[in-house]
């Protein structure tokens, strides 16, 4: 397809060959990032347009189809405001107009909107679980007309919407009485279907200005976009070998620039110290005592153990960590100074020692309830139970603790799934096994469902928006379980067999804040 009397350059568009999940051939449209010559021979590092940037690869230009070959567009250079050249020229109705969008964007960007599974992604199969259909129903009641709910918005923090759903046209809602907010939940004529009354917690409250706050991209990993490059925008690293597994990098990761051009970077599993031959990894395994992550040893249950340690007195352990986490999480940028973090290290045990499955970070003291400030699962290990053992040992430490949490955003793509899964199957197992008293229906806040597994209110509400669970009638929410939901609930625990033992964990919880230094 590729012609090489026209030159391609950087920042071209033109489709590309390459193979879908069924193995089938497709020309998406890529993007040029960079052109390199080796032998006489180019190759290309190209983007898919609309695909995650793991995907991005070298190719060679028998790829390329070049009859619709896209140039980079020139920029029109028009004076700015402020007089400088590349941007566009002031105009008060275009800065009221620009204020006016971002508010309204403000107030529509919630974590309640459906996200669609990805195909092929580490949890689509347990995110499809729940059909939208609905037999029996869950209620919601108010307390006032004018009583907010909360709803979580992409930056963790509590938003206010005046209701949960949107009223219908021409439809007029009543105040429901009481002054609890309760859960009820009483049986259909199907065995099987349940109707609850759900209510948001007593402690909701509005914001200051009634507007939802835009969502926050600034956590203490989060990647500033701003200084974005070529360079950091591709693979650096061709292989790491990690013990007995060999990892293909998605992303960027910032090792020495000496290491980037080598064919295989080898890391000790144990200290995770990077090195740049077998013989050098060799040579360093007979000097290495470490046969476990540094720090305590927290839980034990089978095979499977978490390791806590400290980012300031294990730094370079913590920083090698980060190294290797960047190949495979574009979103978090990587923190040299880890004395403020704690990182959970999850291994597995044989005869060797303890191998590394995953790990996530957290902060020591975080304002705004994060529990999880970077997660991951190495490849190796995805697809079978391992992220979902991370995210439900992170909530075990804050009812440790006494805390409700949630993860530091924005979440990558399988990250979200992972959640969404994690908390839906939390919910409905806390929701379907409420029974009936004398009976009286059971009841229930969001409060104390928040409590009984520690999963913060916001996400417990976006969830159930999420699953599509909710309607309003004669004046209540009302929460839809049908048997579908409950079949498909009880098929996604069926499978998941891994799971954390509270009676194995062995954690006492610091106060950091009390601490001249961490």
């Amino acid at each position: 397809m590729a012609e090489h009397s026209v030159e391609i350059t950087e920042g071209c568009r033109l489709p590309v060959l390459r193979k879908n999940q069924e193995n089938e051939n497709e020309w998406p449209l890529a993007e040029i990032l960079s052109v390199k010559d080796i032998s006489g021979k180019k190759l290309y590092y190209v983007h898919y347009i609309d695909f995650n940037k793991r995907l991005d690869e070298w190719v060679t230009p028998d790829r390329l189809d070049i009859k619709k070959l896209q140039f980079p567009k020139k920029e029109a250079k028009t004076p700015m405001k402020n007089g400088l050249p590349g941007s566009r020229p002031s105009s008060p109705e275009r800065d009221v107009k620009r204020k006016v969008e971002s508010v309204s964007l403000a107030t529509q960007v919630t974590a309640a909107t459906p996200v669609p599974s990805l195909p092929g992604s580490a949890e689509a199969s347990q995110a499809s679980v729940y059909p939208a259909t609905r037999d029996s129903s869950f209620s919601i009641k108010s307390r006032d007309e004018h009583e907010p709910l909360t709803s979580l918005t992409t930056n963790g923090t509590s938003s206010i919407q005046r209701h949960l759903i949107p009223p219908q046209p021409g439809r007029k809602r009543k105040s429901c009485g009481g002054t609890d907010e309760m859960v009820k939940m009483f049986q259909n004529n199907s065995p099987r279907c349940s109707t609850v009354y759900l209510l948001p917690g007593e402690d909701s409250q509005d914001s200051s200005d009634g507007i939802p706050s835009a969502p926050r991209m600034t956590g203490s990993l989060v990647s500033d976009r701003s200084h974005d490059d070529i360079v950091t925008r591709m693979k650096n690293i061709d292989c790491i070998e990690l013990g007995r597994h060999r990892l293909k990098p998605w992303y960027f990761s910032p090792y020495p620039q000496e290491l980037t051009s080598l064919p295989i970077l080898y890391l000790c599993e144990f200290c995770l110290k990077y090195l740049k031959s077998l013989k050098c990894l060799q040579r360093h395994l007979t000097k290495c005592n470490l046969r476990h992550p540094p720090g305590n040893e927290i839980y034990r249950k089978g095979t499977i153990s978490f390791f806590e340690i400290d980012g300031r007195k294990n730094k370079a352990y913590s920083q090698n960590l980060c190294l290797l986490a960047k190949c495979f999480l574009d979103h978090k940028t990587l923190y040299y100074d880890t004395d403020p973090f704690l990182f959970y290290v999850m291994t597995e045990y044989d005869s060797k020692g303890f191998h590394i499955v995953g790990y996530f970070s957290k902060e020591k003291e975080s304002t705004e309830d994060y529990n999880v400030a970077c997660i991951l699962t190495l490849p190796p290990y995805q697809r079978r139970g391992y992220g979902k053992l991370l995210i439900e040992f992170s909530y075990e430490l804050s009812k440790v603790e006494g805390k409700t949490g949630t993860p530091e955003k924005p979440l990558s793509d399988l990250g979200l799934l992972s959640y969404r899964s994690y908390w839906s199957q939390t919910i409905l197992e806390i929701l379907m096994d409420l029974k009936s008293e004398n009976g009286e229906r059971p009841q229930i806040t969001i409060n104390e469902i928040s409590e009984i597994t520690s999963v913060k209110k916001e996400d417990v509400i976006s969830t159930l928006q999420y699953l599509n669970l909710i309607n309003y009638y004669k004046g209540q929410y009302i929460l839809t379980l049908s048997e579908d939901i409950v079949e498909g609930h009880e098929r996604a625990m069926q499978k998941r067999h891994l799971r954390i033992d509270p009676k194995c964990l062995h954690f006492t919880p610091k106060d950091w804040s009390k601490r001249g230094k961490w």
